[in-house]
């Protein structure tokens, strides 16, 4: 083989592996960002749970004092926070669906004991002018709100990598760098979110 082919060979060698790598490292590296935006998402609804997580004692504080007749209510709404902060999940963790199922049902579990402590207030007058109590109300519903949002960002996160992922380019770089992406858990509704409301009059 004279030098020119030599050369030739060597010229459509290097293009072939440029046309190659190039993309499977933009492929690679638009994962690795994907996946940091899930994190980061993740971290976002944390923080929000905590915030509501914080405001609990406050809350149950102010409705002892004032429904002294509640302390079921109360006790269901400080086990389920426990449980809420009792469990923790890793970055590492937001592809395991059964640490999520678990983080997700003690989640719901916090919130709906809060709503049933909220309606509380309508049976004491006493609790519904407390001002203390009316801040904390107002408090724990934007946050409620944050929540919701934080859910749908991270889920929608979730989708945007788990897509990535799921495509050609996506399973052949995971594959070829031996597999450390995994399809990421969404936050879903709780079993009890789905029935239709029981309105008891």
């Amino acid at each position: 083989m004279n030098r020119r082919n030599f050369a030739r060979v060597l010229s459509a060698l290097f293009t072939l592996f440029a046309l190659v790598f190039v993309p499977g490292c933009q492929s690679y590296d638009v994962l690795v960002a994907k996946d940091q935006v899930v994190q980061q998402k993740f971290a976002d609804l944390q923080a929000q749970l905590q915030r509501r997580a914080d405001l609990v004692p406050n809350l149950v504080a102010v409705v002892k004092g004032a429904a002294k007749h509640e302390e079921d209510t109360l006790e269901q709404v400080t086990k389920a926070r426990a449980e809420a902060t009792g469990i923790t999940i890793q970055p590492g963790d937001l592809d395991d669906a059964q640490k999520m199922a678990a983080f997700n049902t003690a989640q719901n579990k916090l919130g709906g004991a809060l709503s049933h402590l909220l309606v509380v207030n309508e049976a004491y007058p006493d609790l519904k002018a407390n001002q203390s109590y009316h801040d904390l109300q107002i408090q724990l519903e934007g946050t409620e709100n944050r929540i919701l949002r934080s859910r749908e960002e991270y889920n929608a996160a979730v989708a945007d990598f788990n897509t990535e992922l799921g495509k050609i380019r996506g399973q052949v770089v995971n594959k070829v760098t031996g597999k450390p992406f995994a399809a990421r858990t969404f936050f879903a509704a709780s079993a009890d979110s789905q029935a239709a409301p029981k309105v008891q009059l």
